[in-house]
């Protein structure tokens, strides 16, 4: 009973899989609908942003990720590693406080299921992600002249923060139809989310006595895989994301069962 209650955000993802997948291709279209180069900007954003970093840390601050590398552009590259995960995370979560109150015509439909509108901005912001990991891949592939056979481990290492990131979509979005400041808190907290992450500096950077509470961020370990399996050619922790999995499989399921009970005074508060 149990178990099939902790995978039931993967079946319902499953089961409404053509109403989800409609309504993330309609939100990925309309964000450059009207616009000149369309979605091309999906691919020109992440090109400039590493363009950016490439050049201010190897070229200005001439900084390095390690103390054995030469590499004038491997800062850029872990750096921007490190930025694709954050990014998905805190474009989800930005978007998760207003999702109903964007979609309050849906509310009031009996027969439409809410909990889908999550699923949406998810699979929408991971589009944004794989498009720039496919930007990191092909800068290391010029850089270097190969990829690491390991990066084919990519989908799995993302793959346990995309339903973790699910589970805590579903919590704000609902707490984000009682309580409307939550919006304008998650900005905050995924700026502080951002440099206690080792995105802009490798975790032996920071003194040990501080590296646990590096640690406990739950964005760190899969900034660490993708790196390893994306930069440096090593297998991913299969332990590690294993455990990773079970743990956000269990606050996914909390999370819609949140989103499922309160959902009920939805329509009272809009």
């Amino acid at each position: 009973m149990l178990q099939s209650a902790a995978v039931r955000p993967l079946t319902m993802l499953w089961s409404q899989r053509r109403l989800i997948w409609q309504l993330a291709k309609r939100d990925v279209a309309s964000r450059y609908r009207g616009q000149v180069f369309g979605i091309l900007w999906s691919l020109f954003n992440p090109l400039f942003l590493l363009a950016v970093y490439t050049f201010v840390f190897s070229a200005v601050f001439k900084m390095r990720w390690g103390p054995n590398t030469d590499s004038k552009t491997q800062f850029a590259i872990f750096v921007f590693a490190g930025m694709v995960v954050h990014g998905f995370f805190a474009e989800c979560a930005g978007k998760a406080p207003g999702l109903i109150l964007a979609n309050a015509n849906y509310v009031k439909r009996v027969v439409f299921p809410l909990e889908v509108l999550v699923w949406v901005v998810v699979l929408a912001s991971l589009f944004h992600a794989v498009v720039s990991l496919f930007v990191l891949l092909a800068f290391i592939l010029l850089e270097t002249g190969r990829l690491p056979w390991t990066a084919l481990f990519a989908p799995l290492v993302f793959l346990p923060l995309v339903i973790l990131t699910a589970g805590i979509a579903w919590f704000l979005a609902s707490i984000g139809v009682f309580l409307r400041d939550v919006g304008q808190t998650i900005g905050l907290i995924t700026t502080l989310l951002l440099f206690l992450s080792p995105v802009f500096y490798p975790i032996t950077a920071v003194p040990a006595e501080y590296q646990p509470f590096i640690y406990i961020n739950f964005l760190t370990f899969i900034i660490e895989q993708l790196r390893a399996v994306v930069v440096l050619g090593k297998a991913p922790d299969w332990y590690g994301l294993a455990v990773y999995v079970c743990v956000a499989m269990v606050i996914a399921w909390l999370g819609l069962e949140w989103f499922r009970r309160s959902q009920r005074g939805f329509a009272d508060v809009l």
